[in-house]
């Protein structure tokens, strides 16, 4: 299947979804604190241990992968500092610029279209960044977008379902347990409720918000689609990555915002509706910026 084929097979169904929810939020008052910490506090979780405790990875290309997504991130996240610095953002519009460019759509977004352009090797390569993602996300983001010192920070991930649903996902998958009874199917099932939920609320999210593209919604969108896959770029060149993971690295790294973003900063009180729209803009973006990334890791 052609790249940009693969691309609208990928972003079409979600923007029909967050069409949906935008719709209905006009026309229907619904709760959206009630849905997103639903999403948040069960479904979100059960996704992560599903995909966690299913995920099928390459061992050789575990290491490079591993340490070329945490050069990126720290590349990617002095870069955000700087900006932040020069554009003289507040401390919270620069978390919620954080958030934006350090959470990338490396799952339902990152995975498939990295199957449809790199096959069954890249696809199984492309899950070791997104349990890395996942972790950086579900782990690491809820106290960083809270806020507080470390302690404070660690107390608050350690009562969260997310860590837990993470940690139990890997321990499970490393140990080859398997659960009785057919549980497995049933966490499943929540969890392919979680992807549907969350983007209808934030459809319901965008129809509250009057929809604007500013210098927020540009600048997080340019960081997350160009200076990302740049970064890991640079960074594949740097380790000597064998062609197929930097490939990869390159191509997770250039994935639009992440829709779980917007969940996080709904929950814990950064910028919802910037962030909201940052999801969108970057989503609309990377039919522009994609093709481009793909050309420069030798997809044609």
């Amino acid at each position: 299947m052609p790249p940009m084929e693969a691309l609208l097979n990928t972003v079409l169904p979600v923007g029909l979804v967050v069409l949906s929810g935008y719709l209905l939020g006009r026309q229907v008052e619904m709760d959206l604190t009630t849905l997103s910490r639903l999403t948040l506090y069960l479904l979100v979780p059960a996704l992560i241990f599903d995909a966690m405790y299913r995920a099928e990875f390459s061992r050789e290309g575990l290491l490079g992968l591993s340490l070329g997504f945490a050069l990126t991130y720290i590349g990617l996240y002095l870069s955000i500092l700087l900006a932040s610095r020069l554009l003289r953002l507040s401390p919270r519009t620069a978390k919620s610029l954080a958030v934006c460019s350090l959470f990338p759509n490396s799952g339902n977004m990152g995975l498939s279209l990295t199957f449809f352009a790199l096959g069954e090797a890249g696809l199984l390569r492309a899950v070791v960044y997104f349990i890395l993602s996942s972790v950086v996300m579900f782990g690491l983001g809820p106290a960083f977008i809270r806020g507080g010192g470390l302690l404070e920070g660690l107390r608050f991930t350690l009562r969260l379902p997310l860590f837990y649903a993470l940690f139990l996902g890997l321990l499970l998958k490393g140990l080859g347990v398997g659960l009785p009874f057919r549980l497995d199917e049933g966490v499943r099932l929540m969890g392919q409720a979680a992807i549907p939920v969350l983007l209808l609320t934030l459809g319901m999210q965008m129809a509250r918000t009057p929809f604007q593209v500013g210098a927020f919604e540009l600048t997080a969108s340019g960081l997350r689609l160009l200076l990302a896959p740049l970064v890991a770029y640079g960074v594949g060149l740097l380790l000597g990555l064998p062609k197929l993971e930097h490939q990869v690295l390159v191509l997770q790294s250039a994935t639009p915002v992440a829709v779980n973003a917007f969940l996080l900063t709904r929950e814990f009180g950064q910028d919802a509706a910037r962030v909201a729209r940052s999801v969108v803009v970057s989503t609309f973006l990377a039919f522009l910026t994609l093709p481009l990334v793909l050309f420069l890791i030798g997809v044609r």
